[in-house]
């Protein structure tokens, strides 16, 4: 349920780009934000810190957008955003030798510290991936296509990683399960 509902701004930015275009598309991916914001403390009483990033970004270069008529503020959202995930797991694990992957699931799941290392280098590597895919896209193709691409294809980047995240993971939880049993 907390997936969908932070897809749907995404979603009605999509359509409302296709249907009247980039300004009509800002304000309404900015409405949304606030109003899937106002949902999530209602229903889940915190709000991660990511989504506080986001929900910034969105209104900040939304706004930028809205005001000029034009994509290219959000463009670089997505840059910036990207950008600022990779940069923070990585300075956390190599700088502070802090997984932050590790703080935001190890209560719920058990792994060894290595398994941990490599789930935040990876989700950083990721990051720069998506930030440098983005810049190309945007750089390089239509705005229709960057669209498209940011609201579909990032959506399926992600998806594949975690999919792969849990594929990784998996033997991991099995021999922590054994353990646990012994």
């Amino acid at each position: 349920m907390k997936q969908l509902l932070e897809f749907i701004p995404l979603i009605l930015f999509f359509a409302v780009y296709k249907l009247f275009g980039v300004r009509e598309a800002a304000i309404t991916l900015i409405v949304a934000t606030i109003v899937q914001f106002a949902i999530l403390k209602l229903k889940y009483g915190k709000i991660e810190k990511s989504q506080w990033i986001m929900a910034v970004a969105i209104i900040f270069f939304g706004s930028l957008t809205a005001y000029f008529n034009d994509l290219e503020f959000l463009k670089w959202k997505v840059t910036i955003v990207y950008a600022l995930f990779a940069l923070i797991l990585l300075i956390s694990q190599f700088g502070f030798k802090t997984l932050l992957i590790k703080s935001m699931l190890g209560k719920e799941i058990e792994l060894p510290q290595k398994v941990w290392a490599n789930l935040n280098l990876g989700w950083g590597i990721f990051f720069i991936v998506c930030m440098l895919i983005n810049i190309y896209v945007s750089l390089f193709l239509s705005d229709d296509i960057w669209v498209d691409f940011k609201s579909f294809g990032f959506f399926g980047l992600t998806l594949a990683a975690s999919l792969l995240t849990g594929v990784y993971i998996y033997p991991h939880l099995s021999q922590q399960k054994n353990k646990d049993e012994k």
